[in-house]
């Protein structure tokens, strides 16, 4: 009965707390919190007193708290872009491709994603701030954001409606047990933490060690043969970062059987992408090595450690493999958050076929 008596007296501030500390990235419980909401205003209305009203408003608080803390990371896309996204991502325990795939998704359906992201992890993070990056206007973000928050609030506190009953077996049980229930849900998280660390870590280590430094790579562009330069961003990337490594070919994971039919097993291939520990390149120059490549190797740092070494990137304008994207990468060039630094110096690289592949 104590866990009623909470929830009745601060359950609007707990359902508020949570959902907006979920959405600012907290590890907090949002969903069970819901549940557990939904199932004490259930029994407490068997007491007497109705179930609609205290529902309606804990609705209210949920999607109130979970639009203010999505703003913070949609303002956080609007004004810095990708390194928004690179820092959730790098923040979060799951797969480092979350990034690229969010991507791919939101590039299919638009801003009507946020309408299902809160019920797919990895999703509902990402989604948000990617929305700011692409520009989606503020008054449509906190509709379709709102939405999606409403839908995602009302099926947990439908569920603990649904399951009052059992849930409150379960709580008797809790309450029976006292710190030895608190002390098997404390290894219980623990547990879940280290499994999906360790997946982490165990994905890494399947993935090809060999890199080629960005050095390296200016190094082989003044000699030939040149090397095949695979960039494997996604559309949606490239148009939040509308440049590229001078000579690269825009090439996707998903179309390797192709790859492997139209290039030479012995030339040189270099591989990079916009994803944390360069996951996606070097998944996809181990699958390359596999396939009967000898010399295929992820480029570290992919173009955010080009740039910073302080070579030249080019317009996808001049490099266009992606027709389609013509108009819209023109648009975002100018608007592009990250500088870019202009040519000087030696012109080696003009002479083997790249324009503006110079050091700065």
């Amino acid at each position: 009965m104590l866990l009623h008596d909470l929830v009745d007296r601060f359950g609007p501030a707990i359902v508020f707390v949570n959902v907006l500390g979920a959405a600012l990235g907290l590890p907090v419980p949002a969903l069970p919190t819901l549940i557990v909401v939904g199932a004490s205003v259930e029994v407490m209305s068997l007491r007497g007193t109705g179930v609609m009203l205290p529902l309606l408003g804990m609705l209210c608080l949920a999607v109130a708290g979970g639009v203010l803390g999505d703003l913070v990371w949609f303002q956080g896309g609007r004004r810095y872009g990708d390194r928004t996204l690179k820092t959730i991502c790098k923040l979060s325990l799951s797969r480092d491709t979350c990034v690229k795939k969010t991507e791919r998704f939101f590039g299919r359906w638009g801003v009507r994603v946020l309408l299902v992201a809160k019920f797919i992890p990895g999703l509902s993070l990402v989604s948000v701030p990617l929305a700011g990056a692409m520009g989606v206007r503020l008054r449509s973000f906190i509709a379709h954001d709102g939405a999606g928050i409403a839908l995602w609030a009302a099926v947990g506190l439908a569920l603990g409606v649904v399951f009052a009953a059992e849930l409150e077996m379960l709580f008797a049980l809790i309450a029976r047990l006292g710190r030895q229930a608190i002390m098997v849900v404390a290894v219980l998280l623990a547990a879940y933490i280290a499994y999906r660390w360790w997946r982490r870590r165990a994905l890494m280590a399947t993935l090809e060690k060999a890199r080629l430094t960005v050095e390296e790579l200016y190094a082989l562009m003044e000699d030939k043969p040149l090397p095949t330069i695979f960039d494997i961003r996604s559309r949606e990337k490239r148009m939040l970062d509308p440049f590229t490594i001078p000579g690269s070919v825009f090439a996707d994971e998903r179309e390797l059987q192709k790859i492997i039919l139209e290039y030479d097993p012995a030339q040189k291939i270099v591989i990079y992408c916009s994803c944390p520990n360069e996951v996606s390149a070097a998944w996809m120059a181990k699958t390359l090595r596999n396939a009967g490549f000898r010399d295929v190797v992820p480029l570290t740092g992919g173009l955010d450690a080009w740039r910073l070494a302080g070579f030249e990137v080019a317009p996808l304008t001049e490099f266009g493999g992606d027709p389609v994207m013509t108009a819209e990468v023109s648009e975002m060039a100018a608007m592009c958050p990250w500088p870019v630094k202009a040519s000087s110096g030696s012109a080696s690289l003009q002479e083997a076929g790249f324009p503006h592949g110079d050091r700065a």
